[in-house]
């Protein structure tokens, strides 16, 4: 047996599975709503234990050698490959599994208010159950095969999630839509790993485990396919599949519409599971990315171009879960450029902090959304400060938060992006990530302005939320105040010891923070100048267009719709229906040659008259026939 053999790691996964299984079995007319949501919570609780007593054995071996696995079975047996159903607790999977199950455990019992009395109640449970068992096959899985399994699995439940209130066509449409804007990008993660493993099997390596991938991955920096480097080509198919599952440009138009399903939900997604997959995937495979410089470059300024173009069309959003989900994009976007930036652990400390303030902002948009009685238009809110006082606190927190005000956690982590990003080279797209950081602060600002303060504006009265809302509120109000402080040197030390310790902070890095920080109160300060009623009007009356443009979010599903939608639509109707499949298929081939086959047996029944006569005249007519070819 494996001296790192650890078998507890199956029941991280088996929790949750269990939680989906009940709810999804029993339902409400076996379990009812307490009973479930009580179960589907319990279930994340018991996976967080066990990640967290998987993390505490981590913790116990020497840094260099923290590694745990467990081989659960054979899963694919044909020759020399073989894959391995094999789960692995390293730092990067460890720091992924507790951010997953602690905040996937908060959101759980957020719902159990936010979802009560809905007719799809346990229902619900066993979907967001199933969501966190194919995350978490994701992030534990050992090898790539089995990380696609969990990809899969949580843009199948994304699918259910998003269209959950599946009766209202909006919703359904939008579910459909990220499942399918995810399936495009997942095609190229898949062709990437088919070439990955293709490329490896030819210089006789047939182990995929990520161990055996990180020895072997030299073997292809001289290889060549269709002209690219074989990395490079195995690097962007990856990340294209990354920028569907992660939202970047050009896949991220599913996100936004993701809105649709329940709010909770929209936390779920954006916080702390499907999202993060992408950078989650890169951290992973960095080794594959480092022997690909210009797949790099490409991570970076996409991320980059995103980071800023989602913040721009948040600067203009009505619906509160709308400019959220424009926020989500544009730091996944920053998470990419990290990456990009060669900067992992940097990457993946956003990811950290990024689900603390997110979830809270998400969750508190939901309490809003509660006490307004299902409203999210931010202009017919206003004053909820006094009807709302505990979310209005917490959602402060989340706000200045995101906005980097220093000491809060988007702070530390958004401060050493920036800083890798400008060490890296990218002067350019430092000074675009600096600018995105002023625009964030300032549409999170004018959300928080429109939202809690001034006066109301069409609405007679508000209601807070339950304690059972509130209270996951808090825990995520306290992580997204301190947490980045506690993990800034901790996580980082433990994610790359060896990077740590050579780790100085430099007069220039200071320099850096500071301009930084200027950014992001300047954004601040201008969304409360440029909030004011007057202000706005007569901005947008002076630039009408450049208004009308980004509130319509650069008309970007227009044009898919125009360059794609319609154009595949006319083709599917038109040419692969209408003409192949009912017209020669089906009219032709099928039913032609059946109405061929009656006309011509009607004619010949027209001779069975039941004459002796005609039938020996016939019969005399073919047996002459006959001698005649014989003869």
């Amino acid at each position: 047996m494996d001296a790192n053999y650890y078998p507890l790691l199956k029941w991280i996964l088996a929790a949750p599975l269990a939680g989906f299984a009940v709810n999804g079995l029993l339902g409400k007319k076996f379990l009812g709503e307490k009973a479930g949501g009580l179960a589907g919570s319990l279930a994340i609780l018991a996976a967080f234990v066990f990640a967290a007593l998987s993390f505490a054995a981590l913790l116990r071996l020497p840094a260099e050698h923290r590694l745990l696995r467990e081989t659960l079975y054979s899963w694919i047996s044909t020759g020399t490959f073989t894959v391995d159903a094999a789960l692995r607790f390293d730092p990067l999977s460890a720091v992924m599994a507790l951010i997953v199950t602690g905040v996937s455990f908060l959101i759980h019992v957020y719902s159990t208010g936010y979802m009560k009395g809905d007719a799809g109640y346990n229902r619900y449970f066993a979907y967001l159950n199933l969501f966190v068992f194919f995350m978490l096959t994701l992030v534990l899985a050992d090898n790539p095969f089995i990380m696609f399994v969990g990809w899969e699995g949580v843009g199948l439940c994304s699918y259910l999630l998003i269209g959950f209130w599946y009766e209202d066509p909006d919703k359904a449409s939008a579910g459909k839509k990220a499942f399918i804007t995810n399936r495009v990008g997942d095609a190229g993660f898949l062709l990437g790993l088919m070439l990955l493993s293709a490329l490896l099997a030819a210089n006789g390596v047939f182990s995929m485990d990520f161990a055996a991938l990180e020895q072997s991955a030299p073997l292809l920096a001289s290889r060549t396919v269709l002209g690219f480097g074989a990395p490079t080509l195995i690097c962007l198919l990856l990340f294209f599949g990354a920028t569907g599952k992660s939202a970047q440009f050009p896949l991220y138009v599913w996100l936004p519409d993701a809105m649709a399903g329940p709010t909770p939900v929209s936390a779920l997604i954006h916080a702390a599971t499907m999202v993060t997959a992408g950078v989650y995937m890169l951290a992973r495979l960095h080794f594959l990315y480092e022997l690909a410089p210009k797949a790099l470059e490409v991570v970076m300024l996409t991320g980059c171009f995103t980071a800023f173009f989602a913040a721009v069309i948040a600067l203009l959003q009505k619906d509160i879960k709308k400019v959220l989900a424009y926020s989500t994009v544009s730091q996944l976007g920053y998470m990419f450029m990290a990456a990009g930036a060669g900067a992992f652990s940097a990457s993946v400390f956003h990811l950290a902090t990024h689900a603390f303030f997110k979830a809270l902002l998400c969750l508190g948009a939901g309490s809003v959304i509660h006490g307004m009685g299902g409203e999210q238009d931010m202009f017919k809110m206003g004053g909820l400060r006094k009807e709302m006082p505990f979310t209005f606190l917490l959602m402060g927190a989340g706000w200045l938060a995101i906005a980097g005000v220093p000491g809060l956690s988007g702070f530390y982590s958004k401060d050493l992006i920036l800083e890798k990003v400008f060490e890296h080279g990218g002067s350019f797209v430092w000074g675009a990530g600096v600018l995105t950081a002023a625009i964030t602060a300032f549409y999170t600002t004018r959300l928080f302005i429109l939202t809690f303060l001034g006066e109301k504006r069409g609405h007679t009265h508000a209601h807070e939320s339950p304690l059972s809302m509130t209270l996951p509120m808090a825990a995520l109000g306290l992580l997204a105040l301190g947490g980045g402080f506690l993990l800034k040197d901790t996580l980082l030390a433990f994610l790359d010891p060896a990077a740590a310790r050579g780790a100085q902070t430099s007069p220039e890095a200071a320099r850096l923070m500071y301009i930084s920080v200027a950014a992001g109160l300047s954004g601040i300060a201008g969304a409360f100048l440029l909030t004011l009623p007057r202000t706005a009007a007569a901005l947008k009356k002076a630039m009408p267009r450049l208004h009308e443009l980004v509130y319509n979010k650069f008309y970007v599903d227009e044009i898919y719709s125009f360059l794609m939608i319609r154009p595949l639509r006319f083709v599917s109707d038109k040419v692969l229906f209408r003409l192949l499949d009912a017209g020669l298929i089906d009219g032709l081939l099928v039913n032609g040659s059946a109405n061929a086959s009656y006309r011509t047996g009607k004619a010949l029944a027209k001779g069975e008259n039941g004459r002796l006569d005609t039938y020996a005249l016939v019969f005399a007519l073919g047996v002459a026939l006959m001698l005649y070819w014989v003869i």
